[in-house]
């Protein structure tokens, strides 16, 4: 029997669970990747440590997918986050899962993820060639190959796993997108998700560097007076605004940014009650009685953050502690429960961790990844209009997608 011929456009995460899935059922699958090595995005994710998957069930999984997580319901039944840990323990992989339930490799190298995954694609007898594909070739509604810089690769069925826009130096330029719309696919508009987020604000500056651990942190739309995000956990503060595991899943909530539309809201001092932090700030007061304010905070607050909190409080810096009133106690309580920085807007698609937006998912069949509008096209990972939290989530809709897409266009 004639083995199909698979192409697979992109060599990251989706590109290579498909490539090797087709494999295995007997397809003959050719990898065509522009980087000179497979698996370059993979390699910074989760820090360069690799957040592979997150440890948790199928309804928890989609509930942490905000954009079209209805869509992959079969993909996720049909290789769920338990699949993706045994599939990489099969192969040698020995994994980890820490808080929050992120899976990760033993080792916390994500090239160790890499390296299986290639070896993986390469025992199945994957073809990888180091090219940039240019063009979808479609013959009378169907796709018939792949053009490239310096020939044209023909196969029964195409699988375009190209990634999103960010992180360009991966070699996540874009191209899937730029395929898909040749093959009279929608492109959903594109933006930065799991990205820092700027301000304007002079105090983020002046706090450049400032890490903050077990703080709670909501984001409020102005207009609404609603709050579209909590979190707690961890921040930090940059020289254009803000970053850190919650700010980056912060952005996922922020769908109609503006400048000045929506302000962050942090408590500094979460595990304490507002009368809890006054009786605090009055034993600190009382403890440094003949100091001024400015030098009575080192025990409460860290040191980068402790002049721009004085600077909103309006109480001279010089100060005498026993002559702090109540209601200037009151105040400065307040500023501590809800350290306020308005948001301009996100940083750079190119500095975010993912696409959100791409191939419109009403035109891609969600039981097999296939094209609605061209037979034996398909398409996996972050090129699909899909995104979710970070966690571990976005890694498996590659592995999910991919494990589809591989399984039926490899189908006779």
């Amino acid at each position: 029997m004639i083995s199909k011929k698979v192409i697979v456009v992109g060599g990251g995460a989706a590109g290579l669970m498909a490539a090797g899935t087709a494999a295995q059922r007997g397809a003959s699958v050719t990898i065509i990747e522009k980087n000179k090595r497979v698996g370059r995005k993979i390699m910074i994710t989760g820090k360069g440590r690799c957040n592979i998957t997150n440890n948790c069930d199928v309804q928890t999984y989609i509930l942490n997918v905000p954009v079209n997580g209805k869509f992959l319901y079969s993909a996720i039944n049909n290789f769920t986050p338990e699949d993706t840990i045994a599939f990489f323990e099969d192969l040698g992989l020995k994994t980890k899962t820490e808080r929050g339930n992120r899976v990760f490799p033993e080792s916390d190298k994500a090239v160790d993820v890499v390296d299986t995954l290639k070896g993986f694609v390469t025992d199945a007898g994957c073809e990888i060639v180091e090219n940039a594909a240019t063009a979808i070739v479609i013959e009378d509604g169907r796709v018939i190959g792949v053009k490239c810089k310096n020939r044209t690769f023909y196969a029964d069925s195409v699988i375009i796993c190209c990634g999103g826009k960010s992180y360009p130096l991966t070699g996540s330029t874009g191209d899937g997108y730029k395929l898909a719309k040749q093959a009279g696919h929608t492109i959903i508009d594109l933006k930065p998700s799991l990205v820092p987020l700027e301000s304007e604000n002079s105090d983020c500056k002046s706090m450049q560097g400032l890490s903050l651990k077990n703080v709670s942190l909501k984001i409020e739309d102005k207009n609404t007076n609603k709050t579209v995000y909590c979190d707690f956990g961890e921040m930090l503060f940059t020289h254009f605004g803000m970053s850190g595991p919650m700010i980056l899943s912060a952005s996922s909530h922020i769908r109609d940014i503006t400048d000045g539309k929506y302000v962050a809201v942090i408590d500094l001092k979460p595990a304490l009650s507002e009368e809890q932090l006054e009786k605090r700030l009055q034993h600190d007061f009382d403890e440094n009685s003949n100091k001024d304010v400015s030098n009575s905070f080192a025990k409460l607050l860290p040191r980068k953050i402790i002049i721009p909190v004085l600077k909103r409080w309006g109480v001279s810096f010089d100060k005498k502690c026993n002559s702090i009133t109540k209601d200037e106690r009151r105040r400065l309580c307040k500023i501590l429960k809800g350290f306020t920085v308005d948001i301009k807007g996100f940083r750079p698609i190119e500095e975010a961790i993912i696409t959100s937006g791409g191939v419109k998912t009403s035109e891609i069949n969600p039981k097999t990844m296939e094209s609605k509008l061209v037979s034996g096209l398909y398409f996996a990972g972050e090129v699909i209009d899909c995104d979710a939290y970070t966690g571990g989530f976005n890694l498996q809709i590659a592995w999910s997608t991919g494990r589809l897409a591989g399984y039926f266009s490899s189908c006779t």
